[in-house]
């Protein structure tokens, strides 16, 4: 039984006894409810493990639009249930703890976004996939991180875009594609909080190291790195490069994949400018739990719903995204 303070808090807290083999557990519940876990590299190295896949948002997603399982258990932040449950509307969708939110997503209201539009309704209205499901209804395609630039690129170069709610990451493409986008004022708090001076001084002590940052950083950080790239293309550039040493410049939980698949090589995180010296995580993500995701599962709570007219509007710029990722090979 669902108590009612589990709702209230968004997530259900039932003490798991001591004699339980969690992780047998939740893969025994999976079989039998044809569950799959999805797990994004932010989070715990605990649930990553133990996640029937692992991805950044495109990979997600692009797994969430084919799998053919009735439960999609999302262990990631609320968006990433917001699109699969869009993508997906006739499965169930779980995220172990709904406030597991997004600083990104946040800082992009959908009323305040709207009307920036209406005040430059010439533009095409580009959204990163980072943002709630109604500001998505506003858009024309989202994109991620993997494949924002090449997105971008398939219009054509007079076309005047509006790309929101990053800043950094649409001041990334912008230098890179040569566009002159009118970029929303968003940002992730994360990726804000990496420090400049950490990341010299990192520098300085491992003089062979490679400094990977992700798109998201400020252009400050982003002018140290040898590689800038979504969370799935640092992961594969960390494992084919020679390099054997990476500053990583995004939230530590890619640490764990990139060890993984590199157990020769070293993967030092980079700094914040709050805590210097120490791991930069993410608040959200890091709500994701063991606890949460085996209550989760047996309970089959918290569920992501969104309102059909909500759902009917955002699938379009998501699909839209799939099809031309798709055509382009990404």
């Amino acid at each position: 039984m669902i108590e009612k303070e589990w709702i209230e808090q968004g997530f259900i807290d039932e003490p798991i006894s001591v004699n339980t083999d969690v992780k047998a557990e939740i893969k025994r519940m999976c079989k039998e409810k044809n569950a799959v876990i999805m797990a994004h590299y932010y989070t715990y190295p605990k649930v990553q493990d133990l996640a029937d896949f692992v991805g950044d948002s495109l990979a997600l997603a692009q797994k969430a639009a084919n799998t053919d399982a009735d439960i999609i258990v999302m262990c990631g932040v609320h968006f990433m249930g917001e699109t699969n449950k869009i993508l997906c509307p006739d499965k169930t969708i779980l995220v172990p703890d709904l406030n597991a939110s997004c600083s990104l997503a946040e800082s992009c209201p959908t009323d305040s976004f709207e009307q920036f539009i209406k005040d430059h309704s010439d533009h095409t209205v580009i959204s990163y996939v980072n943002t709630t499901a109604a500001t998505k209804t506003l858009s024309d395609i989202v994109v991620t991180s993997s494949n924002a630039c090449q997105i971008v690129e398939s219009f054509p170069k007079d076309t005047k875009i509006i790309f929101g709610p990053d800043k950094n990451l649409g001041g990334y493409i912008n230098r890179i594609t040569g566009r002159n986008m009118l970029l929303w004022d968003g940002a992730c708090h994360v990726h804000e909080r990496f420090s400049v001076e950490g990341i010299k001084q990192l520098k300085q002590q491992y003089p062979n190291a490679k400094v990977l940052a992700h798109p998201e950083c400020t252009s400050q950080v982003a002018e140290l790195a040898d590689k800038i790239g979504s969370t799935a293309a640092l992961l594969k550039f960390s494992i084919n490069d020679k390099a054997q040493e990476f500053v990583v410049v995004t939230e530590a939980g890619i640490l764990h994949e990139m060890q993984r698949q590199a157990p020769q090589k070293t993967f030092i995180p980079a700094p914040s400018i709050e805590e210097p010296y120490a791991c930069n995580e993410c608040n959200h993500m890091k709500l994701i739990t063991m606890r949460k995701l085996y209550n989760c599962i047996k309970y089959e709570w918290p569920t992501i719903e969104i309102r059909s007219e909500i759902a009917e509007k955002a699938v379009r710029p998501i699909n839209r995204m799939l099809e031309i990722s798709k055509k382009l090979g990404l």
